[in-house]
């Protein structure tokens, strides 16, 4: 799977290179501000765009303006943007588009390697990755009737997932619980959001729906 990095930070930029290498990952090009990411994106046409937000000229959202013109460009490319802080007008720009393919983290997840390349794998498939910190920013901004805003800081984990495509032992094995607990948040956030069994209905769907759509 071939990666073009954007980053302005010579060391971010250097340890992203490395740690992506050792992950299987061949990275072709790498660049210091948006244009030149856009231009080697391009030119490469490679699997995945690893780009920080906030890169020269301006230093506010040119590396994510950046990548969204590229994946306009490239349709299918991954996309994963990485920052210091969350922005919920950032996650809901890169969300506009559609889900698939589209990631949204935090640097400091960079840290744990292993979680880091198989985001990347996922992106590169087509799955979506979100930062927790990224999906309780969104959740929180939400109407204050909304049933969503009552689920626990758990649940709202599993919900997350779930609108990832994952399965029950997926996201079990991310979040360190069983299966079965995995099936037991499920129905609670079944129940939360008034959503029942029924042969025409399918609830699983019908809640990613219901988060997405916030």
């Amino acid at each position: 799977m071939r990666v073009v990095i954007g980053e302005d930070q010579t060391l971010m930029r250097e340890g992203l290179t490395l740690l992506l290498h050792q992950g299987g990952f061949d990275v072709v090009g790498s660049a210091a501000d948006a244009e030149d990411l856009e231009r080697k994106a391009l030119a490469h046409r490679p699997d995945l765009v690893v780009a920080d937000i906030q890169m020269p000229p301006t230093l506010t959202d040119d590396g994510l303006q950046a990548a969204l013109r590229i994946r306009a460009a490239l349709p299918g490319i991954g996309v994963l943007v990485l920052s210091q802080h969350v922005q919920r007008r950032y996650a809901a720009a890169l969300l506009d588009g559609g889900a698939d393919g589209v990631g949204y983290l935090l640097k400091q997840r960079v840290a744990d390697v292993d979680a880091f390349c198989a985001d990347a794998r996922r992106l590169c498939a087509g799955g979506t990755v979100l930062d927790p910190e990224v999906v309780s920013t969104m959740l929180s901004r939400a109407r204050h009737d909304d049933p969503l805003d009552r689920l626990t800081p758990r649940r709202r984990e599993v919900l997350a997932l779930m609108a990832e495509g994952r399965s029950n032992a997926a996201i079990g094995e991310r979040l360190c619980i069983s299966e079965q607990a995995v099936v037991k948040h499920a129905a609670h956030i079944y129940g939360q959001l008034g959503l029942t069994a029924g042969p025409d209905d399918h609830r699983r769907v019908l809640a990613v729906v219901r988060y997405l759509s916030r």
